[in-house]
């Protein structure tokens, strides 16, 4: 019992903590820009390589199914026992991961490098997220989209970061952001020691008490979560095809140089992170169903006008998409652990794994198709995804866990 107090007068008393928030946010940056650097320079190892489209695939499927599997285990772990300092020490896997990308000799090398970078990204998203709702006091949808905007800033920057160093000094040169990671070690243990100092109660074991909100019963929230893994593999899928293949698309399509592909990969990552922050926000002012919808109905023009488009066309249209499919992101997770507050390991690292295994999947399967049709018939089955996310019509509309707390 006092145990509990001290959690909830933490979770109270936490908006002293924001800058928490904001420095796993830039921790978030460096995390995800240098797994951006992944895709980023699939235009340079395919051609030294030899690769096909499908083993470009792979090296996605490599990265995000590893954080897939991984993110949900380390959720269930940290549920029932915090880790404070896990997420430096997933940033060892990720350093370990760039080096051998540096220096891969082999394709096989290259898969190696791919998953301990998924690896380190399984550990990080789950504990992060329940230090950033810790610190948050109770404007989670901000906290969320801060958090969320770091690894979308990071996203972004790693395209740019290839054009301009990568690029033009090769593949080894993949080594010089080791520096990035050993600074995201040392915010992140510098957090560890303030979240060891909070020590949240661990999460009871799950069953229907543990759930709130509109379902009533753990079967109606296993029925809320399909809708919402359906909802997110619509968003992956579809963000899978252009984070993965846009530059190939661009490149085949306009004949733009690989840099100036870049440069527009680096504009809809960019307009993502906007997306992200604006949708968190409007959450907690207007409520998460409503940016849901807005994700949906809202791209969806955009999305089937796209593989009709010019090349100016093409970049307004992709900078829209981003846009306005990044802010459902946060709204989905909070949606989802406002459904089950005592559980934000577990939901947090099932949707980031949702996410990342969906993306993967669907970079691997739409790799394939292109190998065996065009970039073009890619871009045209999946301007249709977005439809997949009317069901959220079976979406029931639930207070935040602050609300019903009392808060």
């Amino acid at each position: 019992m006092q145990k509990s107090a001290r959690f909830n007068q933490g979770m109270s008393t936490a908006a002293a903590a924001f800058p928490i928030v904001l420095s796993l946010s830039f921790a978030h940056f460096l995390n995800d820009m240098v797994q951006a650097l992944l895709p980023a320079i699939y235009p340079i190892i395919k051609e030294s390589y030899g690769l096909s489209f499908g083993q470009i695939g792979l090296l996605t499927l490599a990265f995000q199914l590893t954080a897939s599997l991984f993110q949900p285990l380390v959720g269930v772990v940290t549920d029932r026992k915090p880790q404070p300092f896990s997420l430096a020490a997933g940033m060892a896997a990720t350093l370990a991961g760039l080096v051998i990308l540096a220096s891969a000799a082999s394709y096989s090398m290259l898969l190696i490098g791919a998953g301990l970078i998924g690896t380190g990204s399984a550990i990080f998203h789950p504990e992060a997220t329940r230090m950033a709702r810790l610190a948050s006091g109770s404007r989670h949808g901000l906290a969320q989209s801060l958090f969320q905007v770091g690894g979308q800033a990071g996203s972004a920057a790693g395209p740019l970061l290839a054009a301009f160093i990568v690029v033009p000094a090769g593949q080894r040169s993949l080594v010089w952001f080791s520096g990035a990671v050993l600074l995201a070690m040392l915010v992140l243990f510098r957090i560890g020691r303030w979240y060891q100092a909070q020590m949240p109660v661990p999460a009871p074991r799950f069953s229907s008490k543990t759930v709130t909100g509109g379902a009533g019963s753990s079967s109606g929230v296993g029925f809320i979560i399909a809708v919402l893994f359906l909802l997110m593999f619509s968003k992956s899928a579809y963000t899978a095809s252009l984070s993965s293949y846009y530059t190939f698309y661009v490149i085949d399509k306009f004949q733009v140089s690989v840099q100036t592909s870049q440069y527009l990969l680096f504009a809809f990552l960019l307009a993502q992170v906007v997306g992200s922050l604006v949708g968190g926000h409007l959450g907690d002012r207007f409520g998460r169903l409503g940016i849901i919808w807005f994700s949906i109905l809202g791209a969806l023009p955009f999305t089937l006008a796209l593989p009709y488009a010019n090349l100016a066309l093409t970049i307004v249209f992709t900078v829209i998409i981003g846009l306005i499919m990044a802010s459902a992101f946060p709204a989905i997770l909070v949606y989802a652990i406002d459904l089950v507050p005592s559980r934000v390991g577990v939901i947090a690292g099932v949707f980031y794994g949702v996410s990342f295994g969906l993306g993967a999947l669907s970079a691997a399967g739409l790799g394939e198709l292109a190998d065996h049709t065009s970039l073009k018939t890619v871009y045209l089955i999946c301007s249709y995804l977005p439809l997949i996310g009317l069901c959220a019509w079976f979406l029931p509309r639930i207070a935040p866990a602050g609300a019903r707390a009392g808060h």
